[in-house]
């Protein structure tokens, strides 16, 4: 059966377009034109991915986003911004939008990222072998997918808690932008400041002084590094 993805944009030449190269890319394809409906849809037709354009009559693309996110097994979505809207696609991405394009924007690239964003879905999914990382008082448990630091379980999305896993499993071990991007992203393309935006909120959310860490350090002119606090 074909994997359901719902196209929310009120620009009805860019949905159009974006519809039938999905569709012809064989995924079975729904389009709504307003915030609104964008999530009636959802709870109606279940897409396993939405393509959410951020400027929308009656609710923003933001506000979606942020509805979308804080409901359980949030369904995955990939944004479409303006150009100079980097302030909204920073925001985003911190309320946990999978991925993003900048208008204009080739409908073939953004095929390729609903295909890596759903394969990227698919596998968290699948149970994993039972797999418990610790340092200190933060657990990872990679089977049930839950993240505790001492007492208190913590909520990350899905590229959260996939970036946190890789890097616990390589400890010390200084990775670039672009090799986090690949490696946890499955991308060989995109906009390097999504791992940026995500490292920064690991931080919030893991460290004792996120603007001093000890567990997720900048290597400077080479990206990041796990370091454990229990070394």
């Amino acid at each position: 059966m074909a994997q359901r993805v719902l196209v929310v944009d009120d620009d009805r030449t860019v949905s159009d377009v974006i519809c039938r190269y999905l569709e012809h890319a064989g995924y079975a394809v729904g389009h709504v034109g307003d915030g609104a409906e964008a999530l009636a849809a959802v709870r109606t037709q279940a897409p396993h991915l939405v393509v959410l354009d951020l400027m929308l009559p009656t609710m923003s693309g933001l506000q979606v986003c942020r509805e979308l996110r804080s409901a359980p097994d949030g369904v995955p979505i990939i944004m479409l911004t303006a150009r100079g809207d980097e302030a909204d696609r920073v925001l985003g991405l911190e309320l946990g939008a999978d991925d993003y394009l900048t208008k204009p924007f080739s409908p073939r690239e953004l095929v390729l990222r609903v295909g890596s964003v759903l394969r990227r879905s698919t596998t968290a999914r699948v149970p994993e072998p039972a797999q418990v990382l610790r340092d200190g008082p933060l657990e990872v448990l990679t089977g049930p997918r839950t993240v505790r630091l001492g007492p208190t379980e913590l909520t990350l999305t899905l590229r959260e808690f996939d970036l946190l896993a890789h890097l616990m499993r390589h400890p010390a071990r200084a990775f670039t932008r672009a090799e986090l991007l690949e490696q946890v992203w499955g991308w060989t393309f995109g906009d390097q400041s999504t791992v940026t935006v995500h490292v920064r909120r690991l931080r919030e959310k893991i460290e004792t002084d996120p603007a001093t860490p000890r567990r997720i350090v900048t290597v400077w002119g080479v990206g990041y590094r796990y370091e454990r606090a229990d070394a």
